[in-house]
């Protein structure tokens, strides 16, 4: 892998552990993957990132849905939760396939790696 494809996906990996609404799971598995950098174990961290990554990020359907649902009203409030699918909506017509919360944003990207980190 290209060190600067490397330097972009650590400084990604980095925006998500920093996000407020990143996962603990997915906290945990970037810093395991962090860790491993330059070590035997980087090659199998790397699927485990990537997997938990690809179990976390956000669809846009889903996060309409998410909006829409009883949980996410009370979560976030009547107004807040209309305002979020409205936006969701919004960006979807615009092409967006996920959420663009800072977490699902930063997953996306590095997503957008994962040949070259599997490699």
């Amino acid at each position: 892998m290209n060190s600067q494809v490397l330097d972009e996906v650590v400084r990604l990996t980095k925006e998500l552990m920093e996000a407020p609404n990143c996962s603990s799971e997915a906290k945990q598995a970037a810093q395991q993957w962090l860790d491993s950098l330059g070590t035997d174990a980087q090659k199998e961290q790397t699927k485990l990132f990537l997997a938990e990554l690809e179990e976390d990020i956000v669809t846009i359907d889903g996060l309409i849905d998410f909006a829409q649902s009883e949980h996410g009203i009370s979560l976030f409030g009547a107004e807040a939760a209309k305002n979020m699918e409205a936006h969701a909506r919004e960006i979807k017509k615009a092409g967006a396939k996920y959420c663009d919360c800072p977490a699902c944003a930063a997953a996306e990207k590095i997503l957008g790696h994962r040949d070259e980190l599997l490699k």
